[in-house]
């Protein structure tokens, strides 16, 4: 990877701006998730039936942990699919934000193709992984460059560049990603920055956030998921061990729309048997943490915390139809 390095500081600043779409990344693509620790909950991995079982990666070839490092600082770590070249999870570690989102300058992993020298990575045709390309050469459908490990969840802005890596990244349609999923991610992290911290009262929670594969393609190559998942668990010093799960269909939205707040067990139900997130550890399972939402402050996005019915997204316009002293009543308003 030094040579890589070398080499794209001396190209000229033209020969740069025509390969800004692939510009490699400082990564290490790794044999075990247990190579990259620090990311993962008593650094024990998820459980991913048929992929990732008890630690083990069951198809080796085609699954690639990816310690994702930027400028020698090693940042969170992702379960990889080549086949259908998005990640199968993001896991992460939240912490004391520092430092604002930087330019996104797009980067891929040289590591998954095998690649040795920068001359023969101009020329490779990219079989193991999205490129730049496929996301802005779209006729019919333009889809977000959806992060799994979010910028705004990074601790310093070296943390938050080392997002802007395709290998973080799904096919996530604009009115999802920029509506209820984003409403989600603010949403717990205002839980994460209100009530995680550890022994040491050092703010600290761990994320995974993942991605089903879905049935079509994005230029015939990229699988575009059908639904999105995310999970968190953290200790608080005044509630104890936290957790929820949030997930939702990678499909339009229209009106404004907030994801469920569900337990981890919900979770393993939707995803399948002998799915678990946070395996062997302290994270309950049946609990969330809705009833801190109205000790949040007014702009965290969160859902309304009432009950309706079982569908994933909840329309914002029938929330606000509701009588508002019964919205004083139910959340706690006023």
């Amino acid at each position: 990877m030094t040579s890589l390095k070398m080499c794209c500081l001396l190209l000229p600043l033209a020969a740069l701006l025509l390969l800004l779409t692939i510009v490699p990344t400082v990564t290490e693509v790794v044999r075990s998730m247990s190579n990259c620790p620090g990311f993962l909950l008593d650094e024990t991995p998820p459980n991913v039936p048929g992929i990732l079982e008890r630690g083990n990666i069951l198809d080796q070839n085609r699954y690639k942990p990816i310690c994702q490092t930027f400028n020698n600082r090693k940042s969170f770590v992702t379960l990889y699919d080549t086949t259908n070249r998005i990640p199968v999870f993001s896991a992460y570690k939240y912490g004391e934000e520092q430092g604002s989102r930087p330019r996104a300058i797009w980067k891929i992993e040289p590591q998954l193709e095998d690649i040795t020298d920068i001359k023969s990575m101009w020329a490779t045709i990219f079989e193991k992984q999205a490129v730049y390309d496929d996301y802005t050469n779209r006729i019919n459908q333009t889809f977000d460059k959806g992060h799994l490990f979010p910028s705004s969840y990074a601790l310093t802005e070296n943390d938050k560049q080392s997002t802007f890596t395709l290998t973080n990244i799904v096919p996530q349609e604009p009115t999802f990603n920029q509506g209820s999923w984003a409403r989600m991610e603010i949403c717990i992290k205002c839980v994460l920055e209100k009530y995680c911290s550890n022994s040491n009262r050092v703010k600290e929670g761990f994320l995974v956030t993942g991605a089903h594969p879905g049935q079509n393609k994005m230029n015939n190559k990229v699988n575009i998921p059908s639904k999105l998942w995310s999970a968190f668990c953290c200790y608080s010093q005044s509630e104890g061990w936290l957790a929820s799960a949030h997930w939702g269909e990678n499909i339009p939205e229209t009106g404004v729309k907030h994801l469920w707040t569900k337990t981890l067990a919900d979770l393993q139900n939707e995803l399948g048997t002998n799915f678990t997130v946070f395996p062997g550890t302290e994270c309950p399972l049946n609990t969330t943490v809705i009833h801190l939402y109205p000790n949040l402050k007014k702009n965290c996005e969160c859902p309304p915390t009432i009950s309706t019915t079982n569908n994933d997204t909840f329309s914002y316009n029938y929330y606000h139809s509701i009588k508002q002293e019964d919205l004083v009543k139910e959340e706690g308003l006023g």
